[in-house]
C-alpha cells in the first residue's frame, strides 16, 4: 500500500489552513474540544476495544487508557493552545542594508509534520491540536495498540475541520501497518520534519533509518539525588512524588541517589512510603544493607542503572557526595529530567550547571517536565536532543524562519 498519494493530499492542505483567519483557527480549536466531550461515548467504546487487546497486568496500560477525567484534560488542554499567540507570522529581524535591499526574517510553519507514535491516544490529539495552532499540517502514524481509539479521534478531528472549510487531510491518520513507516521515511518530498515519539527502541530505528529530518523526543532515565544537607521531609515527598504519582511516563524517577550521610535516616523512610505502592527496589549494595527488611528488594545488577522503568520499579544507589552523584547521572541520564533535593544553595548552583539534561530541578519532582505544566498548552513530546528544540516540545518550535528580501530592482 502506497501512502504517496495520501502525503501529495496533506501538501496541499497546508494553504487552506495557512490562510485561516486567527479568530477562526482559535473557534476551530474550541469546536474541537467540545466535540470530544461530546463524543466521549464513541472514543471510550473504541479504547476498551483497544485495551481488550491487551494483557491486562500489563503496567504501560495506563498509557492507553482513556476515561472521563482524561478525556476533559485533553480538552481543556486544546482550548489552552487555542489561547496561545499565534507563532507564525513574527518578525524576528527587520533590518535595511547600506544597498537598500530591506531584510525580514519571520517565523513560519514547519510544513507538514510527520509523527510516529506508540500506545498513548492522547497524543493523536496534542499534536493536531498543536500542528493546528501553528498551522501545520500532520500525518500521524499511531501504534496498532492503539488502532481504534485512534481511528475513532481523527475522525472527529477531520469533521471538525470539515465544518470550518479545511481539507480532512490536514490530519490524516495513516494505517498502523509497520511497513508504512519506511515509506514515510523516505518521504523527503512530502514530510518536512519526523517525530518519533515513544520507546527508546521506537526513536533509535527512526533516527537510523529516516532520510526525512528527525526531531527526537527521548527516553526519561530521571534521578533524584538526595544530597546531605536536604529537607528530609520534602525529599521523601519529592522521592515519592516522582516515581509513584504516574509511573508509566518518561518523567517518572527511575532512579534514587542518596548521600551516606543520609541514607541510614532516609531510606528507611523511603521503604516505608514505597511499600504503601508496592515499588519493586533494585538497591546497591550499600543501600541493600539499609533496606534488608523492605519486602520488594532485590540486589540491583549494572544494568538496572540506566533502565527506564515505567512502572512501579525503582533503582537506588548511595554515594558519597555531589561529585559521586553527577558522575553517576553523566553515565546513565538519558538527558531528560535531573532533579536534586538540598538545601545547600552552591551545590543546588553546581548540579544546575553541570548537570547536562533538557530539565534540571532543584527540590522539585521530574514529573513537571511536562508541555502542560510549564505553561506551553501542551506538548509534541520531550526533546532530549539539542538542535531546535529541547525540553517540552511545544507550539513555539513548531516554526521554522524564512527570509523576505525586498528589492528595487536590486542586482549582484
Amino acid at each position: 500500500m502506497s501512502i504517496e498519494n495520501t502525503l501529495k493530499k496533506a501538501v496541499k492542505s497546508r494553504t487552506a489552513l495557512q490562510k485561516l483567519p486567527e479568530k477562526q483557527l482559535q473557534k476551530l480549536l474550541h469546536a474541537l474540544s467540545d466535540a470530544i466531550i461530546k463524543n466521549e461515548a464513541a472514543i471510550l467504546k473504541a479504547n476498551k476495544k483497544d485495551l481488550a487487546i491487551k494483557n491486562p497486568d500489563d503496567p504501560k496500560n495506563d498509557r492507553l487508557m482513556l476515561n472521563s477525567q482524561r478525556l476533559q484534560n485533553i480538552a481543556n488542554s486544546i482550548k489552552n493552545i487555542a489561547s496561545l499567540p499565534d507563532p507564525t507570522g513574527a518578525v524576528l529581524a527587520d533590518r535595511t542594508l547600506p544597498n537598500g535591499l530591506k531584510l525580514r526574517k519571520v517565523a513560519v510553519p514547519l510544513g507538514v509534520v510527520g509523527a510516529i507514535y506508540e500506545s498513548r491516544p492522547n497524543v493523536t490529539y496534542d499534536i493536531a491540536a498543536l500542528c493546528l495552532r501553528s498551522r501545520n499540517a500532520c500525518v500521524l502514524k499511531g501504534s496498532s495498540d492503539a488502532q481504534h481509539t485512534n481511528k475513532v479521534s481523527v475522525g472527529i478531528i477531520q469533521k471538525v475541520l470539515k465544518a470550518f472549510g479545511l481539507d480532512a487531510a490536514t490530519v490524516t491518520l495513516l494505517p498502523p501497518q509497520r511497513e508504512i513507516v519506511q515509506e514515510m521515511f523516505a518521504a523527503t518530498k512530502y514530510l518536512d520534519v519526523l517525530i518519533p515519539r515513544g520507546s527508546e527502541g521506537l526513536i533509535n530505528f527512526v533516527r537510523q533509518n529516516s532520510l526525512v529530518p528527525v526531531i527526537e523526543t527521548g527516553a526519561g532515565v530521571c534521578h533524584v539525588y538526595v544530597e546531605k544537607t536536604a529537607k528530609l521531609d520534602d525529599a521523601l515527598m519529592i522521592t515519592v512524588n516522582a516515581k509513584v504519582s504516574r509511573p508509566s511516563v518518561c518523567n517518572a524517577a527511575d532512579a534514587v541517589i542518596v548521600d551516606e550521610a543520609i541514607a541510614a535516616k532516609f531510606l528507611p523512610m523511603l521503604s516505608n512510603e514505597f511499600a504503601k505502592y508496592g515499588v519493586e527496589v533494585y538497591a546497591d549494595a550499600s543501600s541493600y544493607k539499609l533496606m534488608k527488611d523492605y519486602p520488594h528488594l532485590k540486589k540491583a545488577k549494572k544494568d538496572d542503572f540506566g533502565r527506564e522503568f515505567l512502572s512501579l520499579k525503582c533503582a537506588v544507589k548511595t554515594v558519597k557526595g555531589i561529585d559521586e552523584a553527577l558522575e553517576h547521572i553523566a553515565q546513565y541520564s538519558t538527558k531528560h529530567s535531573e532533579a536534586i533535593v538540598s538545601s545547600n544553595k552552591k551545590v543546588c548552583e553546581r548540579f544546575v550547571t553541570e548537570v547536562d539534561a533538557a530539565a534540571v530541578y532543584t527540590n522539585a519532582s521530574t514529573r513537571f517536565t511536562d508541555g502542560e505544566e510549564f505553561g506551553l498548552g501542551a506538548e509534541i513530546g520531550i526533546s532530549t536532543q539539542k538542535l531546535h528544540a529541547r525540553g517540552p516540545f511545544a507550539l513555539e518550535k513548531l516554526v521554522t524562519e524564512k527570509w523576505i528580501v525586498e528589492g528595487k530592482g536590486h542586482i549582484r
